[in-house]
């Protein structure tokens, strides 16, 4: 068991499987089952081992999945080690008969047993055929709002106040002045801080005659 688990680790060390696909669909690059195949090959050679993948069909309750065996054989001693991986059939795929779905599932499948024999981690692909799964742009859209501004600087609070006074002091009659005083700070050009602050002017002159909203 020695000699294979050292080929193997060597091949690990040493394998580098580019991604030779590109999914239009997503804009991403990824590899297959034949791309990691044609990387190992040469260090076969030079380790003197043999890789033979199969597959089978197997079915899980009313499902059927395509199961994966890789196993790398040490030539000189005949020892080896294998990892398997699972995909399950599509029900349909658009475009594919149902030889097409089986096949497409066996090369996933024999890819995730070659990724678990060799080291190759491919958490970071989409990994997919279709655009099912692709990513999506998402549209950044205008947050500019309509609503004014309010000037809250001291010297306009202060002319609001003011001219507030001069329309109120020209009120001769109580009840009108005081309806005009509310109907003023119900008015929503203020904000809440403002209309205090014009309360408390207010109320310096006229106490008690009005009421917050």
């Amino acid at each position: 068991m020695k000699s294979v688990l050292k080929k193997l680790n060597k091949i690990q060390v040493k394998l580098k499987a580019p991604k030779g696909q590109f999914n239009k669909f997503g804009k991403y690059k990824y590899r297959n089952a034949e791309d990691i195949l044609e990387a190992v090959k040469p260090h076969l050679g030079s380790e003197l081992a043999t890789l033979i993948v199969r597959d089978e069909i197997v079915k899980v309750e009313d499902r059927f999945y395509v199961k994966a065996k890789a196993t790398l054989y040490c030539s000189e001693t005949g020892e080896d080690i294998s990892s398997e991986a699972y995909a399950r059939e599509s029900l349909n795929k658009k475009g594919m008969d149902d030889s097409q779905i089986t096949g497409a599932t066996s090369s996933y499948a024999r890819k995730y047993a070659m990724n678990g024999l060799f080291a190759i981690d491919d958490n970071k692909d989409a990994d997919s055929d279709d655009n099912t799964n692709a990513p999506k742009k998402v549209e950044k859209k205008s947050t500019k709002s309509n609503t004014k501004k309010i000037d809250t600087s001291s010297e306009t609070k202060n002319k609001t106040a003011l001219k507030l006074e001069k329309f109120i002091n020209v009120l001769n009659d109580e009840n009108i002045r005081d309806k005009a005083i509310q109907q003023a700070i119900s008015q929503r050009f203020i904000t809440q801080s403002q209309k205090e602050e014009l309360l408390e002017f207010l109320e310096e002159k006229y106490v008690n005659k009005i009421e917050v909203r």
